[in-house]
């Protein structure tokens, strides 16, 4: 379960610093030093080494500052990470699908959002069932939302078909980085670890009383050298909830 979730600050403060009202985005007693550097590099740190490395004190000192020069910008952690977030939902591209097939409409959205997560990991692992309703957030939520419109979707079955979308898109993003953590730690690819390990699974493995996962493990294997491959998985999945999403549209139709 995620440690870190967005809107777990003070919520008065925290939209007054997204909305940049009420004079939060002023600029503090250090000349050069603004709101929005002071989230630019919380972004930097978290890119490269994950939320669990970004705190305010190293915040302060790769900016530059005292700890508690950055509290007269944001009140703490839980607020600056609300306007993280936003910061890279607001600089997100988006392409304007207009006009298109709504498979090619939602691809690209689940394509989008996919980029994102490959440019910030850390944005996966931030529990958002309370967004925070920035103006990043919303031109995202809206632009989403515009590529799925017209499908003869009610508006509950609209925000619902995106959560799903977007669901699936960080479950994707999550088991790809611990696939190539995993990589990275044991210094073996999927296909050399299983190799390896092969002798050790042909001992204890029983193919008369596990008949169907032998059968469909080693099918699986063999097709993607490894027990999960990535790119597989991400087509596959995309396909089944287009198709989803066509046979909703369907009955409504009828």
């Amino acid at each position: 379960m995620s440690s870190d979730r967005s809107s777990a600050g003070d919520p008065d403060r925290t939209l007054a610093l997204l909305w940049r009202v009420s004079g939060e985005s002023r600029r503090g007693p250090r000349p050069g030093l603004s709101l929005d550097r002071v989230v630019d590099t919380a972004i930097e740190l978290a890119d490269a080494d994950g939320l669990s490395a970004l705190t305010m004190r190293r915040l302060a000192q790769t900016i530059g500052v005292a700890p508690m020069t950055l509290y007269t910008y944001v009140p703490g952690k839980a607020e600056l990470l609300d306007l993280m977030l936003d910061a890279v939902y607001a600089r997100m591209p988006r392409t304007d699908t207009a006009g298109r097939h709504w498979r090619e409409r939602v691809t690209t959205v689940v394509e989008e959002n996919r980029a994102l997560l490959a440019a910030h990991p850390w944005v996966a692992s931030v529990s958002t069932g309370r967004p925070p309703l920035g103006p990043g957030q919303m031109a995202k939520y809206d632009h989403e939302l515009r590529a799925l419109d017209g499908l003869g979707l009610s508006d509950v079955e609209l925000d619902a078909a995106l959560a799903h979308l977007l669901a699936f898109v960080r479950t994707h993003a999550r088991d790809a980085a611990d696939a190539m953590a995993a990589e990275r730690e044991s210094r073996m690819n999927d296909e050399q670890w299983w190799e390896r390990n092969a002798p050790l699974l042909a001992r204890v493995l029983d193919e008369t009383a596990f008949p169907t996962a032998v059968r469909v493990g080693t099918a699986a294997g063999q097709a993607h050298g490894s027990a999960w491959n990535a790119d597989h998985a991400w087509q596959f999945g995309l396909q089944v909830l287009l198709d989803g999403l066509a046979a909703l549209m369907g009955r409504h139709e009828r």
